[in-house]
């Protein structure tokens, strides 16, 4: 597929996305439908929307790429169980804390449970990890359009990233939080299609029906799920599984953005039903994700296709797209973009919307000074949208000029530093309900745990006999704060017993 053909598609998608924008913004573009969707959001629609968010351009190509890895294959899956056990932790203990508190922003908890410090401390480890987070997912579909793009026609990294969040920017900029629940359902629908369907191609490719492909999946070298030989290891089965359940509790259950979809919804019986379908969605397309990994790696097998190189590093990301663009026809082509294109900008338009809203609420106070100047307010809520999508173009341009990884592993090496400290607070604002903290110190904390987990992560084999710190560093990370808050701990008052 030419690079034309894939530009033409790619304005054909933000233009259908941008007019559904202009018709559901016309009727509301208040901060109350931008924040909140104006509580009225049906439950169905934010499920199926979420498996978007969730999953990313990351899940798209980077998850399949590193199935090639004789370390890794299938051991993803291994940490899905534990992101499946964390949402349901979420449904059951933190989302029902939200709805009896009535939150537009969930760290408004920490304000009332600890106080206004901590409380500002924990939006600005939200603003800091989601922008951060939501840049590398972004890079990764920019560096896919610049290779297959945007190089043919000259235009230089900085513009393509100017290119896509501008993009981003003209369909979330007016309607927020209401706009993203339908365009994030119709980008879902995209993604989803895109793996059964790139399965059926691949398979096709092969020669294999259902059945075959299954079997051959299975008893390819690519499929080992569970690695319990060494527990010295990464990949150690509970190592993934303990990693999965607390990267999800502090990076879903306790980030605004999946959060706050969650709270559009009319009540919290509809909430949860929302993510225990969510749960179940999500388990079952990691399973064909990894599938398309297996069978990608196969393919390239019999076509003698390597994976690309960058700089003369291998790029696993990039050997979907690869095969996609360059070895298959023009319709899986189609798909592939479509899917990737729906993943990742699905993400980061939902990142966007809730990293705008967090600093309008835990900041600026919009929530409630909307009802003395509404004009004023969305004029400011544009500026911060802005401020947003500025903040992460300069992100993607600094991680570009470092990264020489898979992003997968990034995303969540940044995510046990920085989501460490909030699963230390919510914890201990959830269990020592007979203390309370010295307000001023918490910020001291939250900056002295992450630089003890990098320094323990950093020399763990020689400090622990070869043993290696994996995804379970957010869980140490977490204790670390927690015990760092015991210790400027002090008796709670009546209203800090929330």
């Amino acid at each position: 597929m030419t690079s034309g053909t894939i530009l033409t598609i790619i304005i054909i998608y933000f233009g259908i996305l941008i007019l559904i924008s202009n018709f559901v913004s016309k009727k509301d573009s208040s901060n109350d439908a931008f924040f909140k969707a104006n509580k009225n959001a049906k439950w169905y629609l934010v499920a199926f929307g979420m498996i978007g968010t969730a999953l990313s351009g990351v899940t798209f190509i980077s998850v399949p790429g590193e199935v090639g890895n004789p370390d890794l294959q299938f051991k993803y899956f291994q940490f899905v169980l534990g992101n499946a056990i964390g949402f349901l932790i979420i449904a059951t203990v933190l989302l029902p804390l939200y709805y009896r508190m009535n939150l537009t922003s969930i760290y408004s908890y920490i304000e009332q449970r600890l106080g206004v410090v901590s409380y500002k401390t924990a939006a600005t480890i939200f603003l800091i990890s989601r922008t951060i987070g939501s840049a590398f997912r972004l890079y990764l579909v920019v560096i896919v359009l610049q290779r297959f793009v945007f190089d043919d026609f000259g235009v230089p990294f900085a513009v393509t990233v100017l290119i896509s969040l501008a993009l981003i920017f003209a369909y979330t900029y007016r309607g927020g939080l209401k706009t993203i629940i339908i365009t994030d359902t119709l980008q879902t629908f995209f993604l989803v299609s895109s793996v059964f369907l790139t399965i059926i191609f691949i398979c096709n490719s092969l020669d294999l029906g259902f059945v075959d492909a299954f079997e051959t999946v299975k008893n390819s070298n690519y499929s080992k799920v569970f690695f319990y030989e060494d527990y010295l290891k990464g990949n150690y089965v509970w190592k993934q599984i303990l990693g999965g359940i607390f990267v999800t509790i502090a990076m879903v259950g306790l980030d605004q953005d999946l959060m706050q979809k969650n709270l559009s919804c009319a009540n919290i019986g509809e909430a949860q039903k929302n993510m225990f379908t969510f749960t179940g969605i999500f388990v079952i397309i990691n399973i064909f994700f990894l599938s398309v990994g297996a069978l990608l790696y196969l393919y390239a097998e019999k076509n003698g296709i390597s994976v690309p190189m960058v700089d003369g590093v291998k790029r696993t990301d990039l050997l979907f797209p690869e095969i996609a663009f360059n070895h298959l026809n023009i319709i899986p082509a189609v798909v592939f973009l479509l899917g990737l294109t729906a993943a990742t900008f699905a993400t980061t338009d939902s990142a966007l919307t809730a990293l705008t809203t967090s600093f309008c609420v835990d900041f600026l106070g919009m929530d409630k000074a909307e009802n003395q100047n509404k004009s004023n307010a969305v004029r400011t809520r544009h500026f911060v949208h802005v401020g947003f999508s500025i903040l992460m173009f300069f992100v993607i341009i600094i991680f570009n000029s470092l990264n020489d990884k898979s992003v997968v592993t990034m995303i969540f090496k940044v995510a046990s530093y920085t989501y460490g400290p909030l699963l230390g607070l919510y914890s201990f604002g959830l269990f020592m309900k007979s203390k309370t903290v010295h307000d001023k110190l918490v910020p001291i904390i939250c900056v002295i745990s992450p630089l003890i987990c990098f320094l323990l992560a950093k020399n763990s084999a020689a400090l622990f006999g070869d043993y290696v710190i994996d995804n379970e560093l957010i869980i140490v990370n977490g204790i670390i704060t927690f015990v760092g808050l015991l210790l400027i701990s002090k008796p709670a008052t009546s209203q800090t017993k929330f």
